[in-house]
Order: C-alpha cells, then sequence, then structure tokens
C-alpha cells in the first residue's frame, strides 16, 4: 500500500453482532484498510451497536460517546442503528448511522471518511485477508452464522424488527464456510441463529451440494454433514419443536456435541402464551426424559425470565418446579424490563420491581443447588475438555458442557506443553457451583 488507512473497531452485542463485525472487518481489510486497536491510531471509528434491552441501548450510547470523545470521527451500525434518531439526539457528532447487516453500506461510510487505499501491486505472498475472514475469536473456535433474522413474533422481543424475518443460508455456503474454518485450524464450531431449528423453512429445505454430495437444507441435514469435519460442533438458540428429536442421536454417537442451548423462558402455559412463545411446551419435561435416555451425557442450557406481567405466585412456583424436575445444567435468568417497541408493554397486571428482585433470587437458589449437584456428580470422573488459554501455573479450558463466555471453566493443573486449541482427557478432582478442577 502507498498510504496506510486505518479503522478501529468497537462490537458489542451477541455472537450474531460478533460475525457482523467480522464480516465489515474482512471487507476492509480486503480493500486495503488496516484494522487497529486504539482510538488515537484510527482515521475513523465503527462502533456496531446493541439494541436489545434498555441496559444495551446504553452500553451503546456511552461506548459511542467515548469514541467520539477519544476520536471524533464515529459510524455506527448494528442493531440500535434502527434508531438514528435516539443516537444522533444523544451523539449528533456521529458521521453515519446504519442498522444491523448493512455491511456494504458501512464500508460505504468509510469510503466518504476515509477513501480506499492505493493498492500495490498484487504480491502473491502476501495475503491481506486468510481464507476463513477476519475472527474476532480465538484461533481455535469460531461462530457458525446460519441464517438471520424470525419468523416469531413474541412479545417481549423486538429482534423481527431490528433484524427482519427469517432468512436461511444456502446450506453449501453454511458448509463452505465451515471448511475454510476448519483448514485454518478451527476445533469447536459454534452454531449460531435467531432459530437454528427454523434453519431452511424459507427456503422449503433446499437441497445443496457439497463436495459432490446431496445436502438436505434443513437443521438435522446441516447437522449431519457438520458432523464430517471433526470437530466440536455446538448448536445454540434451539427451538424444541418436535424435529429436534431427531438431533439426539447424532449427540449420542459422538457426531456432534451433545449440548443444546434452548431459551424456554417460562414453565407456565400461561405465561407463555401471553409471551407468544412458539413451539408446543407442555411435554417439555417428557421429551428432556427422553432425550436424556437417549444421550445420558446430554448438557440442557437455558435461559428464562421472571416478572413477566400478569406472572403471579402460582405462576412462579409451577417454574420453579419445573427446574426441580428438569434438572438443567446451565440457565440464565433475567428480570423482565420494557423494551420499546415490545407488545408485553401493553400487557396489563406489570410485577413490582421488589417482587421481581425477590423471584430472581429464590429462582438463582434453586438452580445453584441444581447446577453444583450436577457439577459435583462429575468429580472423579474422566472428560475430555478444549484449552482456552495457557498461564504459567494452569491452563483453563472447557468441558463439552460449556460454551465460551456464558457456560463455566475447567481449571487444569500441570499445563505444560498444553497449547490454546488441544483437546486432552483430563480427570476432575473438584467442583464448585460453576466450574470443575482437573
Amino acid at each position: 500500500m502507498n498510504s496506510s488507512k486505518k479503522v478501529g473497531f468497537v462490537s458489542l452485542g451477541c455472537p450474531k453482532a460478533l460475525v457482523d463485525s467480522e464480516r465489515i472487518l474482512t471487507q476492509l481489510r480486503l480493500e486495503g484498510y488496516d484494522i487497529v486497536s486504539s482510538y488515537e491510531g484510527a482515521d475513523v471509528v465503527v462502533v456496531n451497536t446493541c439494541g436489545f434491552i434498555d441496559s444495551a441501548k446504553q452500553e451503546s450510547l456511552d461506548a459511542i460517546g467515548e469514541a467520539v470523545q477519544k476520536n471524533g470521527r464515529v459510524i455506527v451500525t448494528g442493531c440500535m442503528g434502527k434508531n438514528a434518531e435516539a443516537i444522533m439526539r444523544v451523539h449528533p457528532q456521529v458521521l453515519s448511522v446504519t442498522g444491523p447487516q448493512a455491511y456494504e453500506e458501512v464500508v460505504s461510510a468509510v469510503h466518504q471518511v476515509i477513501p480506499k487505499p492505493i493498492m500495490s501491486a498484487h504480491n502473491p505472498l502476501i495475503d491481506l485477508v486468510p481464507p476463513q475472514g477476519i475472527k474476532l475469536t480465538p484461533r481455535h473456535y469460531a461462530y457458525l452464522k446460519i441464517s438471520e433474522g424470525c419468523n416469531h413474533r413474541c412479545s417481549f422481543c423486538i429482534i423481527p424488527s431490528l433484524r427482519g424475518d427469517l432468512v436461511s443460508r444456502p446450506v453449501e455456503d453454511v458448509l463452505a464456510e465451515a471448511e475454510r474454518l476448519v483448514n485454518a485450524g478451527v476445533q469447536e464450531l459454534l452454531v449460531i441463529s435467531q432459530d437454528t431449528s427454523a434453519y431452511g423453512v424459507d427456503l422449503k429445505y433446499r437441497t445443496g451440494f457439497w463436495n459432490g454430495q446431496p445436502v438436505k437444507g434443513n437443521m438435522q441435514g446441516l447437522c449431519e454433514a457438520l458432523a464430517h469435519l471433526g470437530v466440536w460442533v455446538r448448536l445454540h438458540y434451539v427451538y424444541p419443536y418436535p424435529h429436534v428429536d431427531n438431533i439426539i442421536p447424532l449427540m449420542a454417537d459422538g457426531r456432534i456435541l451433545p449440548y443444546l442451548d434452548i431459551p424456554f423462558q417460562h414453565a407456565s402455559q400461561r405465561i407463555l402464551k401471553l409471551m407468544k412463545r412458539p413451539a408446543a411446551t407442555e411435554n417439555t419435561l417428557a421429551r428432556i426424559k427422553a432425550w436424556r435416555e437417549i444421550c445420558p451425557e446430554l448438557t440442557l442450557r437455558s435461559t428464562f425470565i421472571v416478572g413477566f406481567p400478569g406472572e403471579t405466585e402460582a405462576d412462579f412456583q409451577e417454574l420453579l418446579d419445573f427446574l426441580e424436575e428438569a434438572q438443567l445444567d446451565r440457565i440464565g435468568c433475567f428480570q423482565y424490563s420494557a423494551v420499546d417497541g415490545a407488545k408485553a408493554n401493553e400487557l396489563p397486571d406489570p410485577v413490582e420491581e421488589s417482587v421481581k428482585q425477590e423471584r430472581y433470587d429464590r429462582f438463582m437458589e434453586v438452580q445453584q443447588r441444581i447446577s453444583s449437584a450436577r457439577l459435583q456428580a462429575k468429580v472423579g470422573r474422566q472428560i475430555e475438555v478444549i484449552v482456552d488459554e495457557v498461564n504459567e501455573n494452569e491452563a483453563i479450558a472447557r468441558s463439552m458442557a460449556d460454551a465460551p463466555e456464558i457456560d463455566g471453566k475447567v481449571y487444569l493443573q500441570y499445563p505444560e506443553g498444553l497449547q490454546p486449541g488441544d483437546l486432552v482427557t483430563v480427570t476432575v478432582e473438584e467442583a464448585d457451583d460453576y466450574d470443575l478442577y482437573a
């Protein structure tokens, strides 16, 4: 390059937003821009925002404000960008605002601030971008986004208004990306979307071709194909539709990880109807039991909302009873908060903040006891782990039951010779409420 043009980048929000950031960064690198890690060294800063709940919006506004203060030239994109007026009202100095998945618009906005670098003659010995693209995760794991948007209209959620209806990627494109990632050294693929179970429905489950073989463009076909790559495959954001039953044997056979991230959100049928949650949930406990009979090693993680409008003490007790019966491994719990534009805001009988907090505390007390007991049951066992980090005195790893950032860790003694990305078998010696020591 004759002259270096530098872009700083701040990525907020969920893994789906992280993939958006990776795509933007990949395009910028392809065009010759340098990506820098400081405000001071950047010619412009891009902030990819989250806009799902009020705390996320405030975090986004704070990040934009910091970028404006420390750099001055700021481009905003992402979910909060759908409400450009709210951003410009607080930070009128912002140069451009776009919504989520607006890759070309973001790159075009960068062009307006700092024109494309003048590229030197092609040098085949230098690759600006690796074949797998720019990744913001460690080298040994990566998020694989299989679709955008969502067809559901849950009353507490505004994702469809931010990201639109479901748009599935062709199965051959997903598998080609997965293969590039594995060839680049990725040992764990984390499959993400807004609704992984619905993958392909908008394409009428069109069959694709990968490595000369037909692949059905649905969840099962995708999982069966990913299993051939020989790496950990972890499923996130799975709704409990009946066809999910077909995935459990793949887990029992060791072809994909025995791990399901299912956002149940509640157990009371009355509250679930107020939430307008998809998929039949009346037989959830029976299905969980059947899954574990097929795959005893299955790890189930979920998220729940307490204090939803109209939630009574009886509804909440039903949720606690569900926890006791389901014995889920990993749980995230949130106190309901109104989101601008969500239909749930119109529901009667809001729950008082003090009651939300009291129910949250009771919920966490029950689930902490369950999670701790399930971890204690692993003491003395040998398990396979993937190494994330190696320090002088210990290595930090994760088991098949632990997704990065949201689940627990496995702390390893005697880390000599270990490297991030290594898959090793260890003996569990201790457990606490969230983590293992091996």
